[in-house]
């Protein structure tokens, strides 16, 4: 489990395929990732690291660098984790964390489009265009996850092919996350409300005879 609270941007120096050139298409990839003062004394083989919002194990340390396997289904429903580039880290909680964000479970629910990216006084409007099987998930100052970084909703609008919500970002989280990259266009991961989740289910569910 994480927090959505953004504790480093790393960097992805290197993505080298797994598996054999021939069956390149279907193969995962090994990435090498450049901590950038996320403190890694206390992780070991095994722990999780979200990044971008994915959770992943760790299978190699190196100083303050690390290595994950990303599988080809995990590649085909991210975005981030194919090409060298900058990326948000968190390291999984501990029961004596503070729960700065929201609970989130780095399970990417699926890919959002920023069509809009632009500032508002001191602080920057950021809008993404969610699938519409998310979108039922989304309210008015419900949680969501974006790339990784816990985010208050400002606004929902529903249409016929899916729907767009709208976030204020402050300052600081445009300082020390990737979010400052973001162009429309760019595809987003996204996460939704655990709760919210589980309210969908108990209300869909059959009801006992």
């Amino acid at each position: 489990m994480f927090t959505g609270i953004v504790a480093a941007v790393g960097r992805i120096e290197t993505v080298s395929p797994l598996g054999s050139s021939e069956a390149a298409a279907d193969a995962g990839v090994r990435l090498r990732i450049r901590a950038n003062g996320l403190d890694l004394s206390d992780v070991i083989l095994g722990d999780s690291i979200a990044i971008q919002g994915a959770c992943m194990t760790v299978i190699a340390l190196d100083g303050d660098a690390f290595d994950v396997d990303v599988s080809r289904e995990s590649l085909d429903k991210t975005a981030g984790l194919d090409k060298p580039g900058r990326v948000n880290l968190e390291k999984a909680l501990t029961l004596a964390d503070r729960l700065g964000g929201h609970l989130v479970s780095g399970h990417v629910d699926g890919l959002g489009e920023v069509t809009h990216f632009a500032p508002v006084g001191e602080s920057h409007e950021l809008r993404v265009r969610a699938p519409r099987e998310l979108g039922r998930y989304l309210a008015y100052k419900g949680s969501v996850v974006v790339n990784g970084v816990s985010l208050t909703v400002n606004k929902v609008i529903d249409d016929d092919d899916g729907c767009t919500f709208s976030i204020n970002l402050i300052p600081h989280t445009i300082e020390v996350t990737t979010l400052q990259d973001l162009k429309p266009g760019a595809r987003v991961n996204l996460e939704i409300d655990l709760i919210a989740r589980y309210v969908e289910r108990m209300l869909s569910a059959p009801k006992p005879a």
